[in-house]
Order: C-alpha cells, then structure tokens, then sequence
C-alpha cells in the first residue's frame, strides 16, 4: 500500500487575496505539516495547480506561495476544472508511483476538494480528507466554516463508492505512528 497527499489549488491568486480564505494561515500551516510527514514517510507530494482566465498558466496569481514549502522531489500537475483527474496526468503519476489511496488537502472545500475526492473514489482511490487542511472563501449563502464543516461530514458520510471516504485532523494523522494507515484500515 502507497498513499500520494494532494495539495490542490494552493495558489498565490487564492490565498494572497483580501479577504484571504478561512483560516488560511493554519490551512497552510496544517499542509506545509503534512508535506513534511509525506516526505518523511516517502509518499509522493502533488501540487496541483488551477488555471483560467484569472488564474493564467505561470502568472503570479498561479504560482504556490511562499509560505507552502514544496521540495524538489513533489510532483506538479495542471488543471483547468475542479477535477484534479480530468484532462491531466495525475491518474498516470498515481499508476507510475503504485499510489493506491491518497490523502486530500487545500482549496476549495465546495469546488476542487469536493471534486477530487469523489472523482478519487469514484476511480477506486480510498479518500483520506484532511478536515483542518482545505478551506474557501465565505459565499453570499454560506459562511466558508459552514461550507468546510458540511464538505467534511457530507464527503466522509458517503459510502457508495465501494471505498472509504475518511476524516481526520492534521494533529491526528501526525500523532499517530502509523500515519494515514490505521484510518484506511477501518471498514465502512
């Protein structure tokens, strides 16, 4: 068993914004955490990065800040919709690696994350979200802690997909000696 932590999104044009996304000093905080643990433990680290109109491909608004510590050893894989395996390479890096379950992190909780993680599942990846590492902006109809609570609790209720959509805190996943594995060994 192999596990990839994706970090989606984590863009300059996201998080240097006024208002900036809900907690994102500890989202980034909580990521820039679980790099390290993934690194440590030899998971593959993959950034993925969003572009569009407003997000235009090596602009400054597309590029990871610097606050989030990346390593020459991640991965890095574009996108332009809020499916990270849509149109891009990161199914055929996860085959590449042997990644057979991946941990979920970054932006946005309603859009890329909720995105990714049903898509990962609906591909047969076993889904661990980091439920204090992804956040959004407030919406006109919902506060962005509403938007995150209801994505982890919704996400991590579903079971539909024949694999496991898991929840655990950042502090969880790096108190336990077994990382991320005890979470995927537990049955629906």
């Amino acid at each position: 068993m192999k596990l990839a932590l994706l970090v989606i999104d984590v863009q300059d044009g996201l998080f240097n914004v006024t208002p900036p996304p809900y907690k994102a000093e500890q989202v980034i905080s909580n990521i820039n955490a679980l790099t390290k643990w993934a690194q440590e433990q030899s998971y593959p680290v993959v950034f993925i990065q969003h572009e569009e109109e407003e997000l235009p491909f090596n602009s400054p608004e597309w590029q990871l800040p610097t606050q989030l510590h990346t390593d020459p050893s991640a991965f890095y894989v574009r996108k332009t919709t809020p499916d990270s395996f849509l149109h891009t390479q990161l199914a055929a890096l996860l085959e590449k690696e042997n990644v057979d379950r991946v941990v979920i992190c970054g932006y946005a909780s309603d859009f890329c994350v909720d995105t990714t993680t049903r898509r990962a599942a609906g591909l047969g990846f076993p889904v661990l979200l980091v439920a204090d590492a992804h956040t959004t902006h407030d919406k006109a109809h919902a506060l962005a802690a509403n938007i995150r609570q209801h994505h982890n609790e919704t996400l991590s209720s579903m079971s539909s997909f024949g694999v496991p959509i898991k929840l655990a805190t950042t502090e969880c996943i790096l108190k336990n000696l077994n990382g991320a594995q005890q979470f995927f060994d537990i049955k629906l």
